[in-house]
């Protein structure tokens, strides 16, 4: 099929679009920097498209044929979850976006969602479950959700909602909690400053995530809202010392000095049911 991919050359993009060449797919790169997307291991490899969605979408359809699928990672400005502008810029832009890509045909449409959409809910989150979102973010990925799902009643579409969950490995942000401690390992540092560690997170490896992404998008029978996640909580602290001992790395943990995140609650996890009907654990 001939897939293009939105945000192609961020922590999630980069890892989709190399699953996808490995299932023998036809790929169309996007992003604004054309920089760092003849950076990319897969560069000779797809048709990359330099350009910004937000500022014409609907120009897209000069620099490139309709695809079969159209695979959206992109959004602007994170990890800023509290910035208004995810709200009164991107998801203007992003409903425009999706507009416009309707109006052009497009039949497919795959989407990263957040797992903040869920709010301060605690525990096991259902895939059909209440949204309640307490973010900037998760409010604004929760109303694009809706919106293209009110759109779907006068155009028919498939759309496949893949809700993330938390995700670490090569090419994520240096602000991330492991990336931070391989910081503090690299410069041999005696220490490495956290929270108390307690909290429940539902966390799957990026090859994991690409994974489920290809085996979601090369069928139509599971659709609507996704978990993307293990379906397996684990504690931050446990997060850390399986990394620890994976690398046969020490450091000594100073738990306690950062306060927990409030936009999250203490413990939850999601429940990937839709993931699992296709033979994932």
């Amino acid at each position: 099929m001939k897939i293009a991919v939105s945000g192609a050359t961020g922590f999630v993009g980069r890892h989709v679009v190399e699953r996808l060449l490995g299932d023998g797919h036809d790929i169309v790169a996007i992003a604004r920097d054309s920089g760092k997307g003849a950076a990319m291991p897969w560069a000779d490899r797809v048709t990359f498209v330099p350009y910004d969605l937000y500022r014409n979408p609907g120009a897209l359809t000069a620099r490139m044929e309709c695809p079969h699928v159209f695979v959206h990672l992109a959004w602007p400005g994170l990890p800023n979850y509290r910035g208004l502008f995810n709200l009164t810029e991107n998801l203007v832009a992003e409903i425009a976006l999706f507009r416009h890509l309707l109006e052009w045909g497009v039949p497919h449409l795959v989407v990263a969602g957040t797992c903040l959409e869920y709010g301060l809910q605690f525990g096991p989150l259902a895939e059909d479950g209440e949204t309640r979102p307490t973010t900037p973010y998760g409010l604004a990925k929760d109303t694009l959700r809706k919106t293209l799902q009110l759109m779907q009643a006068t155009q028919p579409f498939t759309l496949q909602w893949m809700r993330l969950f938390y995700m670490y490995g090569p090419g994520q942000s240096e602000q991330s909690l492991l990336s931070q401690l391989d910081r503090a390992l690299a410069e041999a540092r005696e220490t490495f400053d956290m929270s108390q560690g307690d909290q429940l997170r539902d966390y799957l490896p990026i090859e994991g995530v690409a994974d489920r992404f290809a085996r979601v998008i090369g069928q139509k029978a599971v659709s609507g809202v996704i978990n993307c996640c293990s379906g397996h909580p684990i504690s931050v602290f446990d997060l850390i010392q399986r990394h620890l001992t994976a690398n046969s790395k020490t450091i000594r943990l100073n738990r306690g000095v950062y306060p927990y995140p409030d936009y999250e609650a203490m413990a939850f996890w999601g429940q990937p049911v839709q993931l699992r009907s296709l033979g994932f654990p």
